[in-house]
């Protein structure tokens, strides 16, 4: 059986089934109710995610997912913005990656004790499985994301 991603709709909120072969062949999905290009199922940008989608986007999520606590006023999240693109390229298919502005989202941020930013979260399953704070470097960020793929 091949294998395949869910990816939910930012438009409408289905649940799509993406084969993981056509997205290697660099193919587009759209989804299969509204037919709105879909993202996060091979899109080589991070999701953006919000207090109001964030259970939904992060804690629902069938794959491991990076979430980086950001500001746009920060300088070391601006310098890491590059970083958090291309693991979400190079991950795409096995992890996600997604961006939660702080100042816009404080709820979700709060909850989760953000005392410093940039401040990477990693979920899987829902939960949070490890925390990185501060500016990282691409390899080690990437070596904790396989840990827990």
């Amino acid at each position: 059986m091949p294998e395949t991603l869910l990816v939910r709709c930012a438009a409408c909120g289905a649940e799509n089934r993406v084969p993981q072969e056509k997205l290697s062949q660099g193919l587009a999905p759209v989804c299969g109710r509204c037919k709105t290009p879909l993202r996060g199922g091979g899109a080589a940008a991070p999701l953006t995610v919000t207090d109001a989608t964030f259970a939904a986007e992060v804690e629902r999520s069938p794959a491991p997912i990076l979430v980086d606590m950001w500001a746009p006023w920060c300088g070391p999240c601006r310098m890491l913005a590059p970083v958090i693109e291309q693991l979400a390229a190079e991950m795409a298919g096995r992890a996600r990656v997604a961006k939660l502005n702080v100042d816009e989202n404080p709820v979700t941020a709060e909850r989760f004790q953000v005392r410093g930013i940039p401040a990477l979260l990693l979920f899987k399953g829902g939960r949070e499985v490890d925390r990185m704070v501060g500016v990282q470097p691409k390899a080690e960020i990437a070596r904790r994301i396989e840990r827990a793929l």
